[in-house]
């Protein structure tokens, strides 16, 4: 075990889970801050995202509804897991109450529209990252 320098902690790992291109690259390059927020993987379908959940350690998840193939709601029925992690935060062009509902109860923490409210994703993830520094006691060691 090593401790590490210049980083007060390992940063959060966010699995990004939308269908398309253009706004998965927008919302990677507004939500990465080296060292704290990182991209852990991408998925596109309700498949690639459960597979991806599986394979690959990952802090919060930011999940569409609506995907290529099957939609947010079954990687939300199908990825729970016990601990509360990750975190699930729904952006979706989809806010209507009844998704709102469904998505609570499958377990997302946190439902954004994505034409109102696209800077809460970042500050859920900036304050993600803050906690987990605030956690770790200064001097503590990790594995490397």
């Amino acid at each position: 075990m090593q401790e590490q320098s210049g980083s007060p902690s390992l940063p959060i790992r966010v699995l990004l889970v939308e269908d398309s291109a253009v706004i998965r690259e927008r919302l990677a390059e507004s939500i990465v801050e080296p060292g704290r927020i990182e991209i852990a993987g991408y998925a596109d379908t309700e498949d690639g995202a459960l597979r991806a959940l599986r394979d690959t350690p990952c802090d919060a998840v930011i999940l569409d509804l609506q995907l290529k193939r099957g939609n947010g709601l079954g990687v939300l029925k199908a990825g729970r897991r016990k601990g509360g992690e990750p975190v699930y935060i729904v952006f979706t062009n989809y806010d209507f109450p009844h998704y709102r509902a469904k998505s609570m109860q499958l377990g997302a923490a946190y439902f954004f529209d994505k034409a109102t409210e696209h800077t809460r994703v970042r500050e859920v993830l900036q304050d993600m990252a803050r906690s987990r520094t605030a956690a770790r006691p200064p001097g503590a060691r990790t594995a490397s």
